[in-house]
């Protein structure tokens, strides 16, 4: 089971997006054609298989147009869908109900999406020591949202911000002047708790963030012979971490040379929407 977010980081992004939909009149479709004072019950319904993720932020969206609604969760974030499969009750009010769903239903699709994703690569490597991990290509404002699905989906996040950690790109490298002077920069400027790792393109610049003694290299497009013969050179003297065109597919073959990590950006900025609807119970 995935640890859900506090309340107080999600409530700030489904308050901004119920405020975004509602705009300066509110539900005027809602008010004019249901009661004041009707009830419903809807369901979060599977139309695909998948990975559920952003029950939280569903959730919110309704009570904070009504506290007084009911929510039952059936299947909690990390389950396993099959199409039909109901993942959630709603009832209480039908205006409130009605209002919030679209606001429910665009968290609740796309962050479903990512942990499906992230599920397909984390199953297809379990056979090995890899974990699949997600990077900084996410969505603006939705970083810790995006990548807490990627855990419910069974990944591992790499940095939540430019101040997590050290990692030092090609562009790092090629204004400092090169992988070692690069490194001892950061050695020298980092706190003791502070990770330094570098992107590394090549075998020689590998031998050379290895001597500068780099916490953690960051393989980027090797081919297999290459990143074989990598991760041998390496032999554990720091994390490795693999990236470039990974799939389902390419996946297993990366993971079986021996690499900590594979990281995808494509996770949080790429993935299909899963299809999830509200559908009315009688």
């Amino acid at each position: 089971m995935t640890t859900p977010l506090p309340r107080i980081l999600i409530e700030p992004i489904v308050r901004a997006a119920l405020l975004e939909d509602l705009g300066r009149a509110g539900d005027i479709t809602a008010d004019a054609v249901i009661p004041a004072a009707t009830r419903a019950r809807v369901a979060f319904v599977a139309r695909d298989p998948g990975i559920v993720a952003g029950l939280d932020c569903a959730a919110l969206a309704f009570t904070l147009l009504d506290p007084d609604l009911t929510l039952d969760i059936l299947l909690p974030d990390g389950s396993a869908l099959h199409p039909g499969d109901i993942i959630a009750t709603i009832e209480g009010n039908a205006r409130a109900i009605l209002s919030a769903e679209r606001v429910a239903l665009n968290f609740l699709g796309p962050l479903s999406g990512i942990a499906t994703a992230t599920s397909g690569i984390a199953h297809s490597i379990a056979h090995t020591r890899a974990r699949i991990t997600c990077t900084r290509k996410t969505t603006p404002t939705l970083r810790a949202l995006q990548k807490y699905a990627v855990r419910c989906g069974g990944g591992a996040n790499h940095r939540f911000g430019l101040d997590d950690a050290i990692l030092i790109k090609d562009n790092h490298i090629a204004i400092a002047g090169g992988v070692a002077t690069a490194i001892a920069r950061a050695r020298a400027a980092a706190g003791h708790l502070v990770k330094i790792e570098c992107e590394i393109d090549t075998l020689d610049q590998l031998t050379e963030a290895l001597r500068a003694g780099a916490d953690a290299l960051l393989l980027d497009n090797f081919d297999l012979p290459t990143l074989r013969h990598a991760v041998a050179l390496i032999d554990r003297a720091a994390i490795i971490e693999a990236s470039g065109r990974i799939t389902p597919q390419t996946a297993p073959a990366i993971a079986e040379c021996g690499v900590d990590l594979i990281s995808a950006g494509w996770l949080t900025h790429s993935t299909r929407v899963l299809d999830i609807g509200l559908d009315f119970l009688p």
